[in-house]
């Protein structure tokens, strides 16, 4: 969405440039080229205030350049003031009511505000403008991705392909829709069709062993597990996932480890704690569930999921009053959750019985 096309350049390059174009600028303070380009450098360097004070200054000069407006409500967009991107980008839409970006710009503004009609609205006026940008086809599938309409998303991102066939964000959100849709052969063909352009990208690695493992093809699932852990320092959510995946094909022994090395990752972080405990309880190894599920509630404290999860094992422990505590717990933490009270209810209402006949 950024305005500005920066090539890669080190640091040092870029400054030199600054430096010469800084010198230019008071030799020729109303030449508006020089303010984009300007602009232009800085974003190379992500210094995001230096770009705004550029772009201000551009705008006391010519208050109707589209692209100093455009580029003011994208740097507010990224500050995540979308009131502020929106004026900036309804005065560029006055100047120029045809351009195509701003609308597809207005489109994120508002489907950041999760109003679905008007992003699909200005998204549609983009297309009527630009029908060839796959980027716009892409948002809207985007859109209705979030919606939870996974069908319309994959029509969107299919339409984003045919345009631009090798758009790495369009095949991996496709591939993850098909996940959605249950459609995993054809989620691991995008995947792997992915990592063949961006084969450095572990992620990619991890969603190829995830469709895998469901396709039940282990052998291949290990090894792209394995290929993701060899491919960085961060390992803590390649181990949950390749966890998953040993215990979808039962050897929970080794799934047990790879949680206990996840932990090791990030100890102050509860999601391997609770998906270690929950493998405690489906082996009914419910007093080390329990003592597990305590551990993450350590860490997050106000997770009430993980306090409806020690209820459960509680009770799968013949501990009704630890259970009926834990339930409560996770409704003081959740009031509306429909769920947690309905399990809280049959819970009281066993023990009332057993009570009586007590």
């Amino acid at each position: 969405m950024i305005i500005y096309h920066v090539n890669t350049m080190e640091n040092k390059e870029l400054n030199e440039k600054i430096s010469a174009l800084t010198l230019k600028m008071a030799q020729e303070p109303n030449n508006i080229e020089n303010y984009h380009e300007l602009a232009e450098l800085y974003l190379g360097l992500q210094n995001y205030d230096k770009v705004m004070s550029v772009l201000d200054s551009l705008l006391a000069i010519k208050p109707d350049d589209v692209q100093g407006l455009v580029g003011m409500g994208t740097m507010w967009f990224y500050e995540r003031d979308f009131r502020k991107s929106l004026q900036y980008y309804n005065k560029a839409l006055e100047v120029n009511p045809k351009n195509y970006l701003i609308y597809y710009n207005i489109g994120n503004v508002f489907a950041e505000w999760k109003n679905f009609d008007k992003a699909l609205f200005y998204y549609n006026r983009a297309i009527d403008l630009n029908s060839t940008n796959a980027e716009i086809y892409n948002a809207i599938a985007l859109l209705y991705q979030d919606n939870k309409e996974y069908v319309e998303a994959k029509a969107y991102y299919e339409k984003a392909l045919s345009l631009e066939p090798d758009n790495v964000n369009a095949l991996i959100d496709l591939g993850n829709v098909c996940f959605k849709l249950f459609e995993y052969e054809t989620a691991l063909k995008l995947f792997k069709k992915v990592f063949v352009l961006a084969p450095d990208n572990e992620l990619i690695a991890v969603c190829i062993a995830n469709a895998l493992t469901l396709t039940k093809d282990k052998e291949q699932a290990y090894k792209y597990y394995e290929k993701a852990l060899s491919m960085t320092d961060d390992k803590y959510r390649i181990y949950i996932c390749y966890a998953i995946s040993l215990s979808e094909f039962k050897e929970y022994d080794i799934a047990e480890g790879m949680y206990k090395k996840a932990i090791e990752c990030r100890p102050k972080e509860s999601p391997a704690y609770v998906l270690l405990a929950n493998l405690y309880s489906n082996q009914e190894r419910i007093s080390e569930a329990i003592e597990t599920y305590k551990q993450a509630l350590q860490v997050d404290p106000n997770n009430a999921e993980t306090f409806e999860l020690l209820g459960n094992a509680h009770y799968l422990d013949n501990d009704i009053d630890k259970a009926i505590q834990s339930y409560r717990a996770a409704i003081a933490l959740a009031p509306t959750n429909d769920e947690y009270r309905l399990i809280y209810s049959q819970v009281m209402e066993d023990y009332i019985e057993t009570a009586h006949k007590g």
